[in-house]
C-alpha cells in the first residue's frame, strides 16, 4: 500500500542539524495520519506522499518550514520580581498574549543582576533540520481516525 490521503504512516526517522548533531534520535516510531491532518511537517508529508513500505528519504526543512526563523522579539527582559522564587534555567511558563487571545510558550534562558531573560521562540527556531526517514508501515485509517483528525490505538490517541 502506498502513502495516501487517510492512510497511517509509521516511520522510522531521526533528525539532525547541518551540523550532524543529533536532535531527535527517533527511539520511538513516528506514527501519523497523511493527508492534511497536521501531523507533521507539511513538506514531509508532501515528499512521503505516494512512497511504499521501505522506501527511504532525507529531506531537509529550512528554518521556516520547520519551527520558524527566530524572532528577537519574542526576548524579553522581565524583572525578577514578577516570578516566583524558585525560578531556574531551562523552567517554561505559559504567558497570554497582548490581545489576551493565545498563550505562548516561553523558556527561561539566563537569571542574572534581578533580572530574568525568556523566550517565546521554540528552541529549534532558526533552526534547519535533517530527517532521515524509513517507511516503516502503511495502512488504511478507520473512519474514526479519518473523523477525529487524529491516529488512535498503537503510537497515536487513545481514548
Amino acid at each position: 500500500m502506498e502513502i495516501a490521503k487517510n492512510t497511517v504512516v509509521t516511520l522510522d526517522y531521526s533528525v539532525k542539524d547541518p551540523d550532524g548533531n543529533m536532535i531527535d534520535d527517533g527511539h520511538h516510531p513516528l506514527v501519523y495520519l497523511h493527508g492534511g491532518y497536521d501531523g507533521i511537517f507539511a513538506v514531509i508529508e508532501e515528499a512521503l506522499h505516494g512512497k511504499q513500505v521501505g522506501e527511504k528519504l532525507t529531506i531537509k526543512l529550512a528554518p521556516e518550514d520547520a519551527f520558524g526563523e527566530f524572532d528577537e522579539e519574542l526576548v524579553l527582559v522581565e524583572d525578577a520580581s514578577l516570578f516566583p522564587d524558585n525560578i531556574e534555567v531551562g523552567m517554561s511558563f505559559e504567558r497570554v498574549g497582548d490581545n489576551d487571545d493565545e498563550e505562548m510558550v516561553y523558556r527561561i534562558t539566563d537569571i542574572a543582576d534581578g533580572k530574568v531573560v525568556v523566550d517565546g521562540n521554540h528552541p529549534l527556531a532558526g533552526t534547519a533540520l535533517i530527517f532521515d526517514i524509513t517507511v516503516k508501515s502503511v495502512r488504511a485509517a478507520s473512519a474514526e481516525e479519518v473523523g477525529h483528525g487524529h491516529v488512535h490505538g498503537e503510537g497515536g490517541h487513545h481514548h
